[in-house]
């Protein structure tokens, strides 16, 4: 499960190894990025949610769970999270599977910092349009959720091709009424024509 926050980029490091922890994150923080560390994958797991606009680097040898079984749980669970593995070991067919789940990148230590850094912008490419979709679609929520109980019955009407005559009399006002009810919901809405409307209207679920 994933939620919406900051507009900085979160970095989610999970490698046993503090030094490596620490050495990537005061990278990264200097770069602007949020970083989160973790010890191990069942900290990591043990989160609620992740932020939308992320990505992981993950070690793939650990005690216990590895990189490589946290990338199929995180599958498992639907957290579509994009992956950069980092190793020590340059084991071929590790790099070969993590590719083809998914993985951006599979980098072999030591590596230079703009090589991370590359990878981390391609991870956060993916997520970048989805990221601001949301954001969309959140902020169209919020003006939705500001119309009053009569005005999201005369949009839902309105959308459906009706015409103020018809509205009129199924809500049993005036058709003056509804017209002044239409100017309203554009207005709070922020919308020129009813087909942009109609048409932002279908990627949101009103009731709310």
């Amino acid at each position: 499960m994933k939620e919406t926050g900051s507009l900085s980029p979160t970095v989610y490091i999970v490698d046993d190894d503090v030094s490596i922890r620490e050495s990537l994150s005061s990278l990264l923080r200097a770069e602007g990025m949020l970083v989160e560390v973790f010890a191990s994958p069942l900290d990591f797991l043990a989160q609620e949610r992740l932020k939308d606009f992320s990505c992981a680097v993950l070690d793939v040898r650990m005690p216990g769970l590895d990189g490589l079984a946290l990338q199929d749980e995180l599958s498992r669970r639907n957290w579509q999270l994009p992956i950069i593995f980092i190793t020590g070991h340059g084991d071929v067919p590790d790099a070969v599977r993590a590719m083809k789940a998914g993985a951006i990148d599979f980098l072999k230590k030591p590596f230079e910092d703009f090589a991370l850094l590359q990878a981390i912008t391609s991870a956060l490419s993916h997520v970048s349009s989805e990221f601001h979709k949301k954001l969309e679609c959140a902020e169209l929520q919020a003006r939705y959720d500001q119309l009053t109980p009569r005005e999201k019955e005369v949009l839902a009407l309105v959308v459906q091709g009706r015409a103020n005559k018809v509205i009129a009399y199924e809500l049993g006002i005036s058709e003056s009424t509804i017209k002044v009810h239409r100017h309203n919901v554009m207005s709070k809405m922020r919308f020129r024509s009813l087909p942009e409307l109609a048409l932002a209207l279908q990627r949101l679920k009103p009731g709310g």
